[in-house]
């Protein structure tokens, strides 16, 4: 028997978290901060882990549980952010809000599919699961055996689809605006 988790696969949030990461990339610069980002958005999947110990699934360490909310991905930017400014002091905020950015872009993802009980995106002050009124992401399924299966082949499209297409996108047009937001440099522009 498969089973389904209610989340996009490894693959489109460490895409998707990348691709936002571009946004910064003028500020920072740094392939290693878009690797850390790309890592931090597929963390809170290792809630997982929890099911061989008996956690359910709907409990606060369940999947798509604390692990899922604004409050860890805000924990995790403040320990990643410290641990990239030290090489890069200056840039530490901008590494806080990418970080929790790319955290918290996990579970509005997972908040997108046709499946699972929701994410408690307020834990652990709320254990209130919430959804998205529009969730065209199928659900992936768990297991790296059932992934590679039609099913999982399945996912993918809708992935390539909803997060792969948007998130090639997104840079392009994030570098057309730096450009058109960009003043005009060199011997032209100093007589207009």
């Amino acid at each position: 028997m498969v089973r389904y988790q209610a989340m996009a696969s490894v693959f489109s949030h460490a895409i998707f978290a990348a691709s936002m990461g571009t946004a910064f990339w003028r500020s920072t610069g740094s392939v290693r901060l878009l690797a850390l980002g790309a890592l931090f958005s597929v963390v809170p999947d290792m809630d997982v882990v929890g099911f061989r110990f008996g956690v359910q699934y709907g409990d606060l360490l369940g999947h798509r549980g604390i692990t899922h909310s604004l409050a860890f991905a805000a924990v995790m930017a403040t320990l990643g952010s410290f641990r990239y400014a030290r090489s890069a002091p200056s840039k530490k905020w901008v590494a806080w809000l990418y970080l929790f950015l790319a955290m918290a872009s996990h579970g509005l993802l997972d908040a997108m599919t046709d499946g699972g009980l929701g994410v408690a995106f307020f834990a652990p002050f709320s254990d209130m699961r919430y959804f998205f009124p529009w969730r065209p992401i199928a659900v992936s399924p768990i297991g790296v055996t059932a992934f590679f299966s039609e099913r999982g082949l399945r996912v993918l499209q809708s992935e390539f689809k909803w997060i792969w297409l948007p998130s090639a996108i997104f840079p392009l047009l994030a570098l057309l605006m730096k450009r058109r937001l960009t003043p005009a440099s060199g011997p032209s522009a100093q007589h207009q």
